[in-house]
């Protein structure tokens, strides 16, 4: 079911003016994806956007507006599994994880057979390109950064999936054999007490903006094909699998990047002590502590999601506005 009306949400959460949405396909998978151009103007660089688990598009709608209102691009893809890509398994609502390896390949993908070609300016010549990921959104757009170390300028990332927070006092090897055990055992079973989306009862506080906090759900009930439930015993062990490769000093320590990192102080999904570890060893990275903000940063109130977007805006100042002459060829 889809519907072509907007939810009843104001405004600036409302699919901004000259979006447009396409799709590909890749392993017999299909992907959908969204981008925007500023109307009048040549964007002084493009943002691609990594959503985090269970996500979808739409929910981006005002971070897409706030690229337009600062002379940037905006792209983002559904990650397969959830929004309108492919799902998994018989029960769409199940989010489940066939590797994170495959999502970067995906990325990848998007970004060599789309972005790249829309990012050239018969003018201007290469538009640099910034990355701005959520969560496991940001664990991908890491384990990008460390096998495609030249495509992006910088990156920045709120509540980091570096480390499952849930497994946090286990140590890593028994953590991952653990979750390895109960993906072949019950892989497409959701995890104790997960359920379909209309049945979840939500006790992680997320956000503490009384409207933005809606806006998920709202998009749900308008348009149940975006409706995804609780995350299986086979995406806890692809998780778990992937931040043990980004918690290795051989991926994180040559990881080059620029890199901006906003960590929340009510984070009860992500560890935010691995994540600290991880991000003390990477070259060229800033972290922004926000004690008072949950975990869905740019879901957050004025206060802290202005805050972070201006450091985000002033990475891109100074990797890229003001750098032109550092930019490399694609």
């Amino acid at each position: 079911m889809t519907t072509d009306h907007q939810p009843d949400l104001d405004q600036k959460f409302q699919q901004p003016e000259g979006w447009r949405w396409h799709s590909f396909e890749r392993d017999g998978r299909k992907i959908r994806f969204g981008s925007v151009f500023p109307k009048d103007s040549i964007p002084d660089a493009v943002v691609v956007c990594l959503q985090g688990v269970r996500e979808f598009t739409e929910k981006y709608y005002e971070t897409a507006q706030w690229a337009l209102d600062h002379n940037l691009a905006f792209w983002m893809m559904d990650w397969a599994g959830q929004g309108k890509s492919t799902r998994f398994l018989s029960n769409p609502q199940k989010r489940h994880s066939k590797g994170f390896d495959q999502d970067v390949e995906d990325l990848h993908y998007f970004f060599m057979e789309y972005i790249k070609h829309s990012s050239v300016h018969p003018d201007k010549g290469r538009i640099p390109v910034a990355m701005l990921g959520h969560s496991m959104g940001a664990n991908i757009g890491l384990r990008y950064l460390h096998k495609y170390n030249d495509v992006f300028e910088c990156a920045a990332f709120s509540s980091p999936m570096i480390g499952i927070k849930a497994l946090r006092c286990v140590p890593q090897k028994l953590a991952l054999l653990t979750a390895e055990v109960c993906k072949s055992l019950m892989g497409q079973s959701y995890v104790p007490g997960g359920k379909d989306w209309g049945k979840r009862k939500d006790h992680v506080l997320l956000s503490h903006d009384p409207v933005r906090s809606k806006v998920h759900n709202t998009w749900c009930a308008h348009d149940p094909e975006l409706q995804c439930g609780d995350v299986t015993f086979g995406w806890v062990y692809e998780a778990q699998k992937t931040c043990v490769k980004i918690q290795s000093p051989q991926v994180y320590g040559e990881i080059l990047t620029p890199c901006l990192f906003a960590i929340p102080g009510h984070e009860d999904l992500v560890d935010n002590k691995m994540a600290e570890k991880v991000i003390g060893g990477i070259d060229n990275a800033k972290t922004v502590d926000y004690p008072n903000a949950a975990h869905e940063i740019l879901m957050e109130t004025d206060v802290i999601r202005n805050d972070f977007l201006q450091h985000f805006y002033k990475l891109i100042e100074e990797n890229i506005i003001n750098r032109p002459e550092t930019l490399k060829p694609f």
